[in-house]
């Protein structure tokens, strides 16, 4: 048994993106093996564009590359039914470059709450429930206000871009978690007498979280 504390926690914004590579080929097993013509590296990170909706849209972490493949590591396909054989097939985008966004006052989440279908028989006389799928996911950042700062810059363009962009926070007992949203970003200062000045910036998940424990 553990606890952790938020304290320490880097979040940083994905800034530069390389060309998407083409995907050929992605494999069904507990790490998906995807088949591209690459110059990856192991810990290089990418966003992955398939047609596997539960894998789509989503950054994963490189393992394991060879000049034909790498393994997307953590993306687990070997269920057939819901990733089907040879929908697979895609672009991946490696990410060149990241910025710190510094001077964070908070980070929460909202949304992700599991949404339920209830439905009843004519002879019963009970409601039963199940579950359907998750509710949308959403990041509120605070930022102590300061335009001349990398980061405040570099969550101002994503915001004007309105791209997906990827998110990662380093969390300080070790490991990464890895978000990919659209962001929006509030460049009008709180003024309340006595507190810091904060600006406010948000992003809409477009897929499910990936973390890695190191």
């Amino acid at each position: 048994m553990a606890v952790s504390l938020p304290n320490g926690i880097v979040l940083a914004l994905a800034t530069a993106y390389a060309a998407p590579i083409a995907v050929t080929a992605a494999s069904n097993g507990a790490e998906a093996v995807l088949t591209v013509a690459n110059a990856l590296v192991a810990g290089d990170y990418v966003e992955f564009s398939s047609g596997w909706s539960r894998a789509n849209g989503r950054v994963f972490r490189v393992k394991a590359p060879t000049p034909t493949t790498i393994v997307a590591e953590g993306l687990d396909t070997t269920s057939t039914s819901l990733f089907p054989i040879g929908s697979g097939v895609g672009t991946i985008r490696k990410i060149n470059s990241w910025t710190q966004i510094t001077q964070i006052m908070g980070c929460t989440s909202s949304g992700g709450e599991p949404q339920y279908q209830t439905y009843s028989f004519l002879e019963q006389d009970f409601d039963s429930q199940i579950p359907t799928t998750t509710s949308a996911q959403s990041l509120a950042l605070e930022i102590a206000d300061d335009p001349s700062l990398a980061g405040y810059q570099a969550l101002k363009n994503a915001s004007q871009a309105r791209n997906p962009t990827a998110l990662r926070a380093t969390l300080p007992a070790g490991g990464f978690i890895l978000y990919n949203g659209v962001f929006a970003f509030d460049e009008t200062p709180s003024l309340t007498k006595g507190s810091l000045m904060a600006v406010k910036a948000g992003m809409a998940l477009q897929g499910r979280p990936v973390r890695y424990i190191a």
